[in-house]
């Protein structure tokens, strides 16, 4: 039994009964989220669920956006589509970023079908004696990212109709980035869409097709139908995130927190490192076992909060480690009790977009930053 002081009262709280700190993923967001998109679009859905599926668990999410439509999956590495393999999953699959190289060997045995987006990359490819590989010809319509550059799109097309010819490779896709697309502004895209509209022209001049043709991600798909092509790459929008800010989705994730010690202190009272907070009057405090190891942002703007049985609280002081304080003001709250660090309730509950606005960053850090300490449940 562990003691917990509640102004000069002193509560016995059993060791272990406090559930810990807990990310929450919520499949039927993720379906509802992916209605609303087929509602936007008359493309194929692909579901990207790469970074662990935006942080929410890669094999939840993938199965959730199957199940309300999704047509194919995305990932950056043919061990991510492996996985997905593993577990059940059957619909195609393209992975193109390829941290480790490209292994055709393993792409052919999970059944995944690689981007290539340069010369080198597609000779690498087709010098491993492996199986035939399906293949995404990955052009550069703007983003100077990655893809291939427009001054070689012609060598690699012409490499592609010859391995293709000899059975090395199948090219089945044709895919761009948009780099504008967060601004929701369809004038700022038609740049990359023209360049889509070349590269896709070529590819069937060179007797490739038919091949689908890919080119928006979220932002695209939810505001420029012009963008959509075959299919839409959809992968924030699947856990609620809109980088362009125009269209409202489903937050797909609860973090909760124990609070784990309570203190009673005077106005004017330092909180943390620095003592960068000070108590106006007195109040409780209250400790949550998250840190900035477990994502929780370090430098958060005046206003962060969670809530505590309906209400939102104020974080106090720094971020530290592993730990946070909350000032519950005249409330106090018994160790034990869960607080809502973010959420899709609304009212007192922060969302992910409240936590990205505190921190001064976008909401895909706040979801895809949550540490390995954290336990992970499905609703």
């Amino acid at each position: 039994m562990a003691a917990v002081t509640r102004g000069s009262v002193a509560l016995r709280v059993r060791a272990g009964a406090f559930r810990p700190p807990t990310l929450e993923t919520l499949p039927a967001a993720v379906a509802a989220n992916v209605a609303g998109i087929r509602a936007r679009t008359r493309s194929t859905i692909m579901a990207v669920v790469k970074a662990g599926g935006y942080g929410h668990g890669a094999v939840t999410v993938a199965h959730a956006a199957v199940a309300a439509g999704a047509g194919w999956l995305g990932t950056t590495s043919v061990a991510e589509a492996s996985v997905l393999r593993a577990a059940g999953l059957a619909v195609p699959i393209l992975t193109w970023l390829h941290p480790s190289g490209i292994d055709a060997e393993a792409a052919a045995a999970a059944g995944a079908d690689v981007a290539v987006g340069s010369v080198d990359e597609l000779g690498a490819l087709i010098a491993q004696a492996a199986p035939p590989v399906r293949i995404h010809l990955h052009m550069d319509t703007g983003m100077s990212r990655g893809g291939c550059p427009r001054d070689r799109w012609d060598e690699l097309i012409g490499l592609a109709r010859r391995a293709q010819q000899a059975r090395r490779v199948r090219v089945v896709g044709v895919m761009g980035h948009l780099p504008l697309a967060d601004r929701a502004e369809p004038a700022a895209n038609a740049p990359a869409v023209a360049r889509m509209h070349e590269a896709v022209k070529a590819v069937r001049a060179a007797g490739l097709g038919p091949a689908v043709a890919h080119l928006a991600a979220t932002s695209g798909t939810m505001t420029d139908p012009a963008t959509h092509f075959g299919m839409v790459r959809v992968g924030a929008g699947l856990v609620g995130i809109d980088p362009s800010g125009t269209v409202e989705m489903h937050g797909a994730s609860r973090l909760t927190a124990p609070i784990v010690h309570t203190a009673a202190v005077p106005a004017g009272t330092p909180v943390g490192y620095g003592g960068a907070y000070v108590t106006g009057r007195a109040a409780h405090l209250s400790v949550l076992p998250v840190g900035y190891a477990d994502g929780i942002p370090r430098e958060l703007a005046p206003g962060a909060g969670v809530e505590i049985h309906g209400r939102r609280f104020p974080v106090a002081g720094r971020v530290s480690m592993d730990q946070i304080v909350i000032d519950t003001g005249a409330e106090c709250f018994p160790a034990g009790t869960s607080a809502t660090v973010f959420g899709p309730d609304g009212g007192a509950t922060p969302s992910v977009q409240d936590w990205a606005r505190w921190a001064g960053t976008i909401p895909h850090t706040i979801v895809t930053g949550i540490g390995p300490r954290v336990k992970r449940s499905i609703a």
